[in-house]
């Protein structure tokens, strides 16, 4: 999945009232096509579920879902579809995803009109700047990053998005209990995320001891056609959950 964020460079300073710096972006907008039934989402489907990212305004979530329920942040849902599974999946919760690339946009669009998806709204915009900028501290319950982009080259690490100062900030916007979820393929990077979280002072690991930090697949996570294929090939996939202290 491609995740929209701006990842700050190592000697940003970041605290509760200093946004990020935009240095590198961990993402390239692809200038991949709509097809005519993504189009159609947009017009269909558009007004009740995508939000305006508006700076300075912080969002209600009871008015945007019209209801109180814990608030479930994606980061880079690709084209949506295990998105909208795990949606359906846990009804009781509300999920905010933010998504720069419009095809993934319109699909998951599509899938929320068909499918009549209430608990999912979308920000067509870089995830970073809603959270500094319309999301307050501790006003989330989980965050999802499912299989960012690696960046497997040595030259390219830097625009990795799991780094320490994206961490904190994701952390600070967590309650107390709520959780972090990231999966990821390549094993480089799993273990880039492992140590990234675990020297994180306000996160805690949630695996079991012995188990070289990383979690079996949270039942809610569903298998993608990719991953499934890839195991097929012997290929891993590493998922690790650590909660907000």
């Amino acid at each position: 999945m491609s995740d929209p964020i701006t990842t700050p460079s190592a000697d940003a300073t970041d605290t509760p009232q200093t946004p990020f710096r935009r240095v590198v972006r961990s993402y390239v907008l692809r200038a991949g096509r709509m097809g005519p039934g993504q189009q159609r989402a947009f017009e269909q489907y558009g007004p009740r579920f995508l939000l305006r990212y508006e700076p300075g305004t912080p969002l209600d979530p009871v008015a945007v879902f019209g209801r109180k329920a814990p608030l479930i942040m994606e980061i880079g849902f690709g084209m949506g579809n295990a998105t909208a599974e795990i949606a359906r999946a846990r009804a009781q919760d509300n999920f905010l995803c933010c998504e720069v690339h419009e095809p993934g946009v319109g699909a998951l669009l599509k899938l929320c009109g068909e499918q009549d998806i209430g608990n999912i709204r979308i920000f067509r915009h870089d995830a970073v700047e809603v959270l500094d900028h319309m999301l307050p501290e501790q006003s989330l319950d989980g965050v999802h990053i499912f299989f960012p982009d690696p960046w497997h080259k040595s030259r390219h690490h830097k625009r990795r998005l799991i780094q320490p100062p994206f961490v904190n900030r994701l952390a600070r916007h967590l309650r107390p209990g709520g959780y972090l979820h990231l999966a990821t393929d390549w094993q480089p990077y799993a273990e880039q995320m492992l140590a990234v979280l675990g020297a994180e002072p306000l996160l805690a690991n949630t695996a079991a001891p012995g188990s070289g930090g990383y979690v079996p697949k949270p039942d809610y996570r569903p298998l993608t056609k990719f991953e499934n294929r890839g195991l097929k090939l012997g290929h891993g996939v590493w998922d690790l959950v650590f909660v907000r202290r």
